[in-house]
């Protein structure tokens, strides 16, 4: 069941061997029966590899507090970012966006026309400039205005080059984000494990966000990326409105 929900081998692997050990020699109680006792140990293991309670975003530092996104193209990252932005001034946040993706047709506009749907501030940038230059900028407005929290939406690329990896890793670095989030596509299934091996040898990745997951996928990404990484899932995108996104709950997720 695991591997044709597209979890990886060698974390399915680890995951039997853990049941295995759990669960042979144990008294089973009263009322259960063995095979329910074994339902019990499989779902207590799943909502721990999914990282056993719910994450939130540490934004306790002075403000602005920024929010780095990365991930591939394609993944998500542009409408994830706006998502954030949603959920961030439903909490009573000044969220500011920007976009540092200069490569992609675009990009700058989408992220835009999302902000300007959801009515929060956006810090305009033109494809002509770099993206550190506008990231400082943007960081600059955001003290200047009053921002509590700055969106950063970086380049994705179509796969993992040292360019990208290079450019990620100095925005990160001037930025000094309070959470740098990985944006994965819940449907890249086996892929998505190498994606995010990759970034999170180049960052200190906070969290993962996973798109997509109301496709039907089953959340395979969802058990190997936490395993990849050892970083917590901290939010799921369910739709594509931009209200589809919600704080991620491995309890849950199990049970589903």
């Amino acid at each position: 069941a695991l591997l044709e929900a597209d979890v990886a081998l060698p974390v399915v692997r680890d995951f039997v061997a853990r049941i295995k050990e759990k669960a042979l020699g144990q008294n089973v109680t009263g009322s259960l029966t063995p095979g329910q006792a074994l339902v019990g140990e499989v779902h207590a293991e799943l909502t721990a590899l999914m990282g056993g309670e719910s994450a939130v975003l540490n934004l306790a530092v002075t403000p602005p507090a920024v929010i780095l996104m990365a991930g591939l193209q394609g993944s998500g990252k542009t409408t994830s970012s706006g998502k954030l932005a949603k959920f961030l001034a439903a909490q009573k946040k000044r969220p500011l966006l920007a976009s540092c993706d200069i490569y992609r047709p675009a990009a700058i506009e989408q992220l835009r026309t999302i902000a300007r749907q959801l009515q929060v501030d956006f810090f305009e940038s033109a494809p002509g400039q770099k993206p550190l230059e506008i990231a400082l900028a943007a960081l600059d407005y955001a003290k200047k205005h009053y921002n509590d929290v700055l969106i950063v939406d970086t380049a994705g690329r179509l796969a993992i080059d040292a360019a990208m990896m290079q450019e990620i890793a100095e925005l990160h670095a001037a930025l000094g984000p309070a959470e740098t989030l990985f944006v994965v596509d819940a449907m890249q299934g086996q892929d998505a494990v190498n994606v995010a091996k990759a970034f999170s040898d180049a960052l200190p990745l906070t969290g993962v966000v996973l798109t997509k997951l109301d496709g039907d996928a089953r959340g395979g990404a969802a058990l190997s990326v936490r395993q990849v990484t050892g970083k917590p899932i901290k939010f799921a995108g369910v739709g594509e409105k931009l209200a589809a996104l919600e704080a991620f709950h491995p309890e849950r997720m199990a049970a589903r």
